[in-house]
């Protein structure tokens, strides 16, 4: 007498990848259907920086010494660049709880899917949006009269930093997104954002705060990314003589990786505890 099989056959590898992919692409597809169709989303998130752009460059940018060659606009817009892309996570959390609040992430959960499906779709998606807040942000600048020094490729290198940081600051708005009880107290994680994004070198070197203030500042992730832009972009502006903020380029690599390995494991730990 034959027993019956109590287990399913367990899928290929390759089968098992090309349906991971399959569906994070479709949750991918899914979000961005959602950003087409609210594009509200979009303006919230570059309202902030359109508007310190014109502030700062146009209100305050004469009266702005920074030292160093080129204008105050030349030092401002690669930092603009940084802290949209630091600000991004605000966005993420937000989308996060949302899904969450309203059952959307337990009903994914409840689907025949690949598990990592919805966490990595959100970051799919996520950079997709960041590269379009890019480009919508560049051409603003050229607007305004920034231009890149830089070649080609260095340009290129500068906006893929950039990318490179969003990338890893998506799974700290993503375990935000799942540690906050509701989408009113995602939308209160600003005040962790402005702070995170402003004490930096974005719109003024650190040299020029008070000493505890400036090293707060140079050692913050998005001063690297900023530093690190505005070298590729040809415009490298005042930089300071300590070692975090002479090594600008390994900096933006590395903090970005960083920040990965500290927020990836508890967002994805977190996930899976969901609804348990």
């Amino acid at each position: 007498m034959s027993t019956p099989a109590t287990d399913a056959p367990t899928p290929a590898p390759e089968r098992r990848l090309y349906w991971a992919l399959a569906d994070c692409w479709t949750i991918v597809r899914r979000d961005l259907t959602h950003l087409v169709r609210q594009p509200v989303n979009i303006a919230w998130q570059l309202g902030f920086p359109i508007v310190s752009v014109l502030l700062f460059v146009y209100v305050f940018g004469s009266a702005m010494d920074v030292g160093g060659e080129g204008s105050y606009r030349d030092y401002a817009m690669p930092g603009m660049f940084a802290m949209t892309m630091a600000f991004g996570f605000m966005n993420t959390a937000v989308l996060v709880a949302v899904d969450k609040e309203r059952g959307v992430t337990d009903r994914f959960r409840s689907m025949p899917m690949a598990r990592s499906a919805v966490v990595s779709g959100r970051g799919v998606a996520d950079v997709i949006g960041a590269a379009l807040d890019l480009v919508v942000l560049a051409v603003i600048a050229v607007v305004v009269g920034w231009r890149s020094d830089g070649s080609a490729l260095a340009t290129l290198a500068a906006f893929a930093l950039l990318l490179h940081l969003r990338f890893a600051l998506i799974w700290a708005g993503v375990l935000l997104g799942l540690l906050v009880p509701n989408q009113e107290a995602a939308g209160g994680l600003f005040a962790l954002a402005f702070p995170f994004g402003m004490i930096s070198s974005v719109f003024t070197p650190p040299s020029m705060m008070p000493d505890w203030l400036g090293a707060i500042a140079m050692w913050n992730p998005v001063s690297s990314t900023a530093n690190a832009v505005r070298e590729l972009f040809g415009r490298p502006g005042a930089t300071g003589d300590s070692w975090i903020e002479q090594h600008a380029l390994l900096m933006a690599v590395v903090w970005p990786l960083v920040l990965t390995a500290v927020f990836l494991p508890p967002a994805v730990r977190r996930f899976q505890r969901l609804s348990r």
